[in-house]
């Protein structure tokens, strides 16, 4: 007899998108005659820019010839692609990681999940309200929780409320926390964080001995110049935190995969006896035992996003996909509706109109205007009221779907 995991059988009905992905199909089926424009899963649209493809044509060449074919290339990633990204992305903004600190992976998600490998069970787990539902289900399939409660919470986790009433900023936790989860430009709200934000959760971490896991997938999409990029950019974050980035939204890797954690030599962990032991040589070891490398194709890619053509191409796409969050802000905004984020990310977090519930209004919008979002309630029970658009998507798409949401009746604001 061979027993499962019954942690799994604590995760609530079905991961949130492959929700919304049934009730779409069968939207669909009922409905052949609809055209459907997808809001809601952040997947780009656009093309690879030229410059990423042309190397990508490069290293495809490469592997064809005897004299530069590569096989296994190191685990933690190729030292022209790591140099590149501590150069570009931390030292060009002050912050102060070495290349030896970079672990190239196939996806932030795939990082989020894996770094519990080296986590004890015992720590207790803090995120924000709503949340991105990787942080939860990794944790709920690791064993750390009880099963969920009515309203979807999960006893083990400490939940931090994250909603317009307090600006979308939570407080610190009011009790012990060993592992914090910090996602800005916040997925789901847009919300960014200022340089005194992050210092005061820099400052907890240091006083509590917690470890930050700070995703930062969405940082290209941040305007305004004094916000910061990274966690990093903060003195003395890196004695207490691990940062997770990604090629998928800035460069468009959604399909191509390419991401990479930061894990410091200067943050640490305890064994129960109290020895302090680097969390570096635990992800190291982690990582090239369970995973064998991005292929070099693909990271010849990523490295020309640092490129001058590559930059100046991906600016572009970000400048795209930036201006179809503005447009799809304005046409919301016009129609009366509260709406937030959408101006440091590709996000749009609103409030449910009309008094409707997450899941009522996201069947609202693909039965009157064949529109698809993600209820605010996916991300957790401080989502419940709330919506989220993707700005991820074609411009003559996004126009129309602003159309559509002009067309509905005027009750639905109230």
């Amino acid at each position: 007899m061979v027993y499962i995991n019954e942690n799994y059988l604590k995760l609530k009905a079905g991961y949130l998108f492959p929700e919304i992905a049934r009730r779409v199909a069968a939207f669909a089926e009922a409905h052949p005659e609809a055209r459907i424009i997808r809001l809601g899963i952040g997947d780009v649209t656009e093309p690879l820019p030229s410059a990423i493809v042309e190397a990508m044509h490069q290293a495809v060449a490469e592997m064809g010839r005897r004299e530069t074919f590569r096989g296994y290339g190191p685990e933690q990633g190729y030292a022209f692609l790591r140099e590149a990204i501590a150069e570009h992305d931390f030292r060009a903004r002050g912050a102060d990681v070495a290349p030896d600190e970079i672990f190239v992976s196939d996806g932030s998600k795939c990082d989020v999940g894996n770094l519990l490998d080296i986590f004890d069970l015992a720590n207790r787990v803090a995120v924000l309200d709503p949340v991105y539902p990787v942080y939860v289900d990794t944790n709920v399939m690791a064993g750390r929780t009880g099963p969920a409660d009515n309203d979807g919470r999960y006893p083990g986790l400490v939940y931090l409320s994250a909603t317009a009433e307090n600006d979308f900023q939570p407080d610190l936790p009011s009790e012990p926390v060993d592992l914090i989860y910090l996602c800005y430009p916040n997925n789901p709200t847009g919300a960014v964080a200022s340089r005194e934000t992050l210092a005061r959760w820099v400052d907890f971490a240091l006083q509590t001995g917690a470890v930050i896991l700070f995703d930062a997938a969405y940082e290209a999409y941040i305007q305004e110049p004094h916000l910061p990029h990274s966690i990093y950019e903060i003195p003395q974050a890196r004695q207490v935190a691990i940062e997770l980035r990604s090629f998928s939204k800035n460069a468009g890797f959604t399909g191509v995969r390419c991401a990479y954690t930061v894990v410091p030599h200067s943050v640490f962990g305890r064994t129960r006896d109290g020895q302090r032991v680097p969390l570096h040589a635990l992800w190291t070891r982690r990582h090239t035992t369970k995973f064998n490398g991005v292929s070099y194709i693909v990271q010849r890619g990523a490295a020309a996003a640092y490129t001058p053509e590559g930059k100046q191409q991906i600016g572009a796409l970000i400048d795209f996909y930036m201006t179809n969050a503005r447009l799809l802000r304005e046409g919301l905004t016009r129609l009366g509706w509260q709406v937030y984020g959408g101006r440091n990310a590709p996000y749009l977090w609103l409030k449910t109109p009309g008094g409707m519930s997450s899941w009522q209004f996201f069947d609202y919008l693909l039965e009157r205007a064949h529109l698809v979002g993600t209820p605010g309630s996916g991300f957790g029970a401080a989502g419940e009221g709330y919506f989220r658009l993707s700005a991820f998507n074609s411009r003559e798409n996004i126009l129309e779907a602003v159309e559509r949401l002009a067309q509905l009746p005027a009750e639905t604001a109230r």
